[in-house]
């Protein structure tokens, strides 16, 4: 006789939707977190009366309604919009690409002008891109690709932009209007209170073990539940049996400010490739703080190496063939659900994270 119906190998936000639903339906579930906390990427921390994104800026959005509203039964939304700002060597330009950029950028003021400096330039490139720059100039042109791109994109991959398929920036979103608003999605906000709010109501009725490493304790876990969520890494899990997996990863600087207003904004991206950080998030803004001090983190792209975290995945050929041949074993599994980023090694944004996880269980029920 199992303890629990269910065992959660994570607590991020793919377990968390399990843990709700069972919850709702009556079944009990045992977490199993490495970390010491709960909540995966989206947790956060106070610091100064300011909720700090531990592990980078996470802005809820989404157009499906069905994940919206269920989001909004954890926790009520703020208004927050996503209008992060791009600092070239002191140049100040806004994000996405629209016409307040262009009008920065080449002293234009409409949207005929913009769309002839960037048809222009455009032409540098002739044929199939080969490579990332390539990619970019045939998307946007060479001046926003030089100031905007090509830093930034070279300080997040480790790597030159010549040296970089050009499968990576399959788009970069261009509009021909005076509009900020990063996300085209029809929702967008942070929860009042921050994410921890969301989870603490997600896990709530759960019997919770943090600083523990499953695949370390894995037949002793195994034999607690019916069915184990698994959400770690899926090369991990099978022992990397056939080779280990690409990553990229972060580190984070966090400081503590005696000012109010540090930047005006959440985020500002550094797109030259000299500053080592690519961005610097101010924590304070995703609510709209009014605290006395600030709170700030400095977000420097770096190696994966084995003991790190993974926050992207690197989807080449390569990797895609690898994982492949890790899904066909998952496949195997009949006792084990891998579900979430790592375990489907893929970048997901939150709310697919969540709307992946209630299909597969209104697909095949709990």
């Amino acid at each position: 006789m199992k303890k629990y119906d269910y065992v959660l190998v994570g607590s991020g936000l793919y377990a968390g939707v399990w843990a709700n639903e069972a919850k709702k339906r009556g079944r009990s579930c045992l977490v199993v977190e490495k970390r010491d906390h709960i909540g995966g990427n989206v947790y956060c921390e106070e610091m100064e009366g300011i909720h700090v994104h531990r592990y980078g800026a996470h802005i809820f959005h989404t157009s499906d309604r069905q994940v919206w509203d269920y989001v909004n039964g954890l926790a009520e939304f703020n208004r927050y919009t996503n209008s992060p700002v791009a600092n070239y060597r002191g140049e100040i330009y806004n994000m996405p690409f629209n016409m307040n950029t262009f009008s920065k950028m080449w002293g234009i003021s409409t949207p005929d002008e913009a769309k002839t400096i960037i048809d222009r330039q455009k032409k540098a490139v002739s044929g199939e891109p080969q490579n990332l720059e390539e990619q970019a100039i045939s998307l946007v042109g060479t001046d926003i690709y030089k100031k905007l791109v090509k830093g930034y994109t070279e300080k997040q991959w480790g790597r030159d932009c010549k040296d970089l398929p050009a499968f990576i920036i399959k788009r970069l979103p261009v509009r021909f209007t005076y509009d900020n608003n990063y996300f085209n999605d029809l929702y967008q906000g942070i929860p009042i209170g921050g994410y921890n709010v969301i989870i603490d109501k997600m896990f709530e009725d759960c019997e919770i073990h943090t600083g523990t490493d499953y695949l370390q304790n894995k037949d002793y876990y195994d034999r607690l539940g019916d069915k184990i969520v698994y959400t770690g890494a899926i090369d991990a899990y099978f022992g990397y049996q056939f080779g280990r997996l690409e990553y990229r990863s972060l580190r984070f600087e966090t400081e503590v400010l005696d000012t109010d207003n540090y930047q005006g904004v959440a985020v500002v991206n550094y797109t030259d490739r000299e500053t080592p950080w690519t961005r610097i998030i101010e924590h304070k803004h995703f609510e709209f703080g009014t605290q006395r001090r600030t709170v700030i983190t400095r977000e420097y792209p770096a190696d994966w190496e084995e003991g790190m975290e993974a926050y992207y995945t690197v989807n080449d050929e390569k990797n895609q063939r690898l994982y492949q041949r890790y899904a066909e074993l998952a496949e195997q599994e009949k006792h084990v659900i891998f579900g979430g980023r790592l375990a489907e090694y893929k970048y997901y944004d939150m709310d697919k994270v969540i709307a992946s996880a209630l299909e597969r269980i209104r697909k095949y029920g709990m």
